[in-house]
């Protein structure tokens, strides 16, 4: 035998390499006695990883406990997969009669609209807040949410607060790279309420240990599997279904401002922010204080 061991073939394509006549049961035999299985490919190699993955967890984990300790907001934030409005498939299986009828393709010309779903997810309170866009995930329509949290649901939750955690991923429109998603947070959260902003960002490649990716996210796509998310009132009614024994609750809101993609910040704007880096892995963790702040402190 040379080293051609995997194979990707129906049975009869072996029978036909061999030279001999077996049946097919039998060469099905003779494979699963060696061990021979159709089998897929599996997730398994991490590959290269940043240098500083472990000491940045090990800083998420310190500024976390921090925060809790001082009784300030801490939020995970990340946008949900973007979702089509329509009566279109939507994976997963749920107890009917009869399966629903969807239509057999999932054009994008002929469905409502389409879900941007950004969510909030308050650690300390086990409460989840999700923003339904109807335009583009960017950087200023990440920061409009969080202001409006900050505005809506913060003074109920965190009276007199002065500090905001925010933990992110690298990429996207909350990313580390994203100019206009520092500049948003200066005016928007540090200036407009007088917040210091502290954003954590996990490591490239590590979205899914997100807190907001496996409490919030999940749960919400077990509530509307299977479901055909047919309106933007009807995913709305599934977020505010979302609940779990351990107590999660979901509220959702609908967002109906159109975002603007290419938005670009020069060096002039990002020189006047009001931004320190800290001393642990300073490009992904830094703090936005108030410029009435910066200036008094000058």
């Amino acid at each position: 035998m040379n080293q051609n061991k995997w194979l990707n073939c129906r049975l009869r394509d072996v029978q036909a390499y061999l030279k001999h006549r077996v049946s097919l049961p039998v060469i099905s035999r003779l494979l699963r006695r060696h061990d021979y299985r159709l089998r897929q490919n599996r997730k398994q190699e991490e590959g290269t990883s940043a240098p500083q993955r472990e000491e940045q967890f090990l800083y998420l984990q310190q500024q976390r406990q921090a925060f809790l300790a001082m009784g300030q907001p801490r939020l995970s934030v990340d946008c949900k997969k973007k979702e089509l409005v329509g009566n279109f498939k939507n994976g997963g299986r749920t107890w009917c009669q009869q399966a629903p009828r969807v239509q057999v393709h999932d054009f994008p010309s002929a469905a409502l609209g389409k879900a941007v779903p950004y969510g909030l997810y308050d650690i300390t309170h086990n409460r989840g807040t999700v923003y339904v866009g109807q335009s583009a995930d960017t950087a200023q329509f990440a920061v409009d949410n969080i202001a409006h949290w900050c505005q809506n649901e913060m003074p109920a939750r965190f009276p007199g607060a002065t500090n905001l955690l925010l933990l992110a991923d690298c990429g996207g429109s909350n990313g580390v790279r994203c100019r206009l998603w520092k500049e948003q947070l200066q005016v928007q959260i540090a200036d407009r309420f007088g917040l210091c902003v502290t954003v954590c960002h996990l490591p490239t490649g590590c979205s899914k240990w997100n807190p907001i990716e496996h409490r919030l996210f999940s749960e919400i796509s077990k509530t509307w599997s299977g479901c055909p998310l047919t309106s933007f009132e009807t995913i709305l009614g599934y977020l505010g279904q979302t609940r779990t024994q351990g107590g999660l609750e979901v509220v959702g809101h609908l967002v109906e401002k159109v975002y603007s993609t290419g938005i670009e910040v020069c060096d002039a704007v990002m020189d006047g922010l009001c931004i320190s880096y800290h001393l642990v892995c300073p490009k992904w963790n830094y703090t936005i204080h108030p410029r009435s702040w910066c200036q008094s402190t000058a």
